[in-house]
């Protein structure tokens, strides 16, 4: 009997041992609060959809109130009709088809509380095209009245429309993991735990009822669209010289896209192989000698805020009736022709690259168009063609010419595009429009060499150029390609040699939407007021139109104060070097904003202001945060069942408690 009883206590202490273990371990698994976190929740990486506003209302996506919003995930193709208010995943094909649907259909629109895209080149090959836009891109601001033609056909018009439910564009690997959920659900559907999506995409506009851009700036819960443009001459202006000025051709693109999803505005076609090529030239022509000695002054703008109503374009026209410090050496009475390198990227067919030229005029483009063709024909190819627009367009594709064309109607100017009256790029303002299916580096060196060679001619105002020195001007194709690399991926992405020769960028994935303007507007702003795609571009241009600076002693920047310095690659090591450069930052923001106290302020339409008039004043709404993640919850009638089945055992154990009560009184009686 003894022996029994040691044997049972060392099984109990045994027992008792493994599990101090086992709850030891489980307790070491879940060190923090964090961790905790992990093992219940699945962070989701994605591209939100965020609230835009204007002037008259508002555009974009929002939670609907001040809370998360939680629901189970299903599939867009097999929710023909949802029973309870779910989150829907959707491929990029279905995405206008289920946006359709919402809009005319009240009773499933009601029972869509969140979006998920699906991602995949998969996907995209598949598409026959995908543009959020209208199909006649910023119409209002056309300097002629045609907003039936169709540049865009594609365009959808979705992403100028508010939805008061969030919408993500999933990551790769997101993707495949919300897939496998909703199939998962699919087949839960007799099961007690669900999983949910659970999205905080709350705005500060929202939370706070301010519903357009004059209450929210007042309120401050928003911000004004924008940043910061950058300007270059080449060679460097001597500001104050007493020489007489030189008519000065100005060399335009952009760096800003945009897209339905804030932070995948990529714009690999519209328009960063514009800003690629204007970039190449410019090192191009850097490497050319007796540049002083022409007779026009090459001056090279790349804009930011053109997706949303000119910003750039507008805010540096401005500047300059301003005479204001960021466009000191700058007259737009100086402007003889404007040359404007719009999409490039797809001018290809087969094996020529074909581009179109879009101008002003006739008349007041000859030159210009002349020297294209002399440039053309300087390079022996036959394999790059140029061809003036069709007749039949109503005018300018949308372009930051037409804000030059609107100030003054004679303005000289030509677009280069690669297309004539319709966009080729069917991915306009799309997420679609990256590498690497969306574009062609040759398309962009055919072009930048024509560019190039095109500017030389006319700087030096038609006179005799010998071929020699026309067949010095070649784009680097690695540069071009290395470019490509920069800008467009995220593999290196600005991480890459290049970039990090200038500035230390804040992220490895570049992202070409506008942002919003931080802290006072100025010509020399704060470096973290400045994106690291603008950063880039002006510490890039400054150093290939410098001229080296006498100062070699001095350090960086405090030292460059000599005529004419500044100080570039100062990111990179902390000191940098002293170049004799003409390159500044120009504010871009809405011409009818004003900065003042710490706080901006809509001014009435002006009437000089020929645009502003159409300006909607762009703001983006302030949040504290955005996530999204996926969990397993109960079914809240599992719960009911277990609620009710609790209360019966509850019940019935008091039944029992007093039958056996009374049972035992009564047996204890009879003893």
């Amino acid at each position: 009997m003894d022996d029994t009883k040691l044997l049972v206590f060392l099984l109990c202490f045994i027992a008792q041992f493994c599990l101090s273990i086992s709850a030891s371990d489980q307790v070491n698994s879940f060190q923090s609060v964090p961790d905790l976190e992990k093992s219940m929740y699945m962070a989701i990486d994605g591209y939100p959809c965020v609230r835009l506003l204007n002037l008259s209302g508002e555009i974009g996506c929002s939670n609907p109130g001040r809370a998360n919003i939680v629901a189970p995930v299903a599939r867009f193709k097999t929710a023909n009709k949802l029973a309870e208010p779910s989150a829907l995943v959707v491929s990029i094909d279905q995405f206008e088809e289920l946006f359709g649907r919402l809009s005319n259909d009240a009773e499933f629109s009601r029972h869509v509380v969140g979006v998920l895209v699906e991602s995949g080149s998969q996907l995209q090959n598949g598409l026959k095209g995908f543009s959020p836009d209208k199909k006649f891109p910023q119409a209002e601001f056309a300097p002629y009245r045609s907003g039936s033609f169709e540049w865009n056909p594609i365009g959808s018009g979705l992403m100028w429309k508010a939805y008061n439910f969030p919408v993500f564009l999933l990551s790769n690997s997101s993707t495949s993991a919300l897939q496998e959920i909703a199939l998962r659900n699919e087949k839960r559907k007799k099961s007690y735990t669900v999983d949910v999506a659970d999205f905080n995409l709350v705005m500060q506009t929202t939370k706070s009822g301010t519903r357009d851009s004059e209450s929210c700036l007042r309120e401050q819960t928003c911000l004004p669209l924008g940043g910061y443009s950058v300007w270059s001459a080449l060679p460097p202006m001597a500001i104050s010289s007493s020489e007489k000025a030189k008519p000065v051709i100005l060399v335009v693109a952009s760096m800003d896209a945009a897209s339905f999803f804030r932070d995948k505005s990529i714009g690999a076609d519209s328009p960063i192989s514009g800003l690629i090529s204007l970039l190449t030239v410019v090192d191009a022509l850097s490497r050319v000698d007796g540049l002083k000695d022409l007779d026009k002054q090459l001056v090279f703008a790349v804009f930011t805020g053109e997706a949303w109503g000119y910003l750039g374009s507008r805010r540096f026209l401005l500047e300059l009736d301003q005479h204001s410090d960021a466009v000191s050496g700058l007259d737009l009475a100086l402007i003889e022709t404007v040359l404007e390198i719009g999409s490039v990227g797809k001018g290809f067919a087969q094996d020529d690259k074909t581009f179109f030229a879009h101008s002003t005029s006739e008349t007041a483009t000859n030159g210009t168009l002349s020297a294209i063709q002399d440039a053309l024909g300087s390079l022996r190819t036959q394999s790059i063609k140029i061809s003036r627009a069709s007749k039949s367009n109503p005018g300018l594709p949308p372009s930051s010419l037409m804000s030059f064309l609107k100030k003054n109607p004679k303005t000289s100017g030509v677009v280069l595009e690669d297309f004539d009256t319709a966009f080729t790029n069917k991915f306009y303002h799309s997420h679609l429009d990256d590498l690497p299916v969306n574009i062609n580096s040759s398309a962009i060196v055919a072009a930048a060499s024509v560019v190039a060679r095109s500017l030389y001619i006319l700087a030096s105002n038609k006179k005799e150029i010998k071929t020699s020195a026309l067949n010095t001007i070649n784009i680097n194709a690695s540069l071009v390609e290395e470019l490509l690399g920069c800008l467009l991926s995220c593999e290196p992405g600005l991480s890459c040699e290049l970039v990090n020769r200038y500035i230390a960028p804040s992220t490895s994935c570049p992202s070409h939407y506008v942002g919003v303007v931080l802290g006072e507007p100025s010509s020399q702003p704060y470096p973290g007021n400045v994106g690291d795609v603008p950063r880039f571009v002006w510490n890039f241009l400054a150093d290939k139109t410098a001229i080296p600076s006498k100062n070699l002693s001095s350090t960086c920047p405090k030292g460059c104060s000599g005529k004419g310095e500044m100080c570039v690659k100062a990111e990179t090591d902390g000191k940098g070097v002293c170049v004799i450069s003409t390159t500044r930052y120009i504010p871009a923001y809405s011409t009818r904003l004003k900065y003042e106290s710490d706080t901006w302020e809509v001014l009435p339409h002006n009437s000089s202001d020929i645009m502003g008039e159409a300006d909607p004043v762009w703001t983006e709404s302030n949040w504290e945060t955005i996530k999204l993640r996926v969990y397993t919850v109960q079914d809240t009638r599992f719960d009911t069942w277990i609620l009710l089945l609790g209360i019966a055992v509850t019940v019935l154990s008091y039944i029992i408690t007093v039958m056996a009560k009374a049972f035992i009184t009564k047996a204890l009686k009879r003893d």
